[in-house]
């Protein structure tokens, strides 16, 4: 994924309402309810976001 913006999920369908997005950065990720741009986000380490990505990948692999 690239640096910058924010990106929703690519298991997201046009129609999905219960998504989150992403923006990764150099010394963070964030990651916010797509329902809900200007509510709260989640800001963490780049290898706190690494480290959960890589789980979610243990689990559907």
């Amino acid at each position: 994924m690239t640096q910058g913006g924010w990106r929703k999920s690519s298991f997201s369908s046009g129609g999905e309402t219960d998504c989150v997005e992403v923006s990764l950065g150099v010394e963070h990720a964030r990651v916010r309810d797509s329902k809900n741009a200007d509510g709260p986000v989640l800001t963490v380490t780049p290898a706190a976001w690494g480290a959960l990505v890589g789980a979610v990948d243990l689990i559907n692999n």
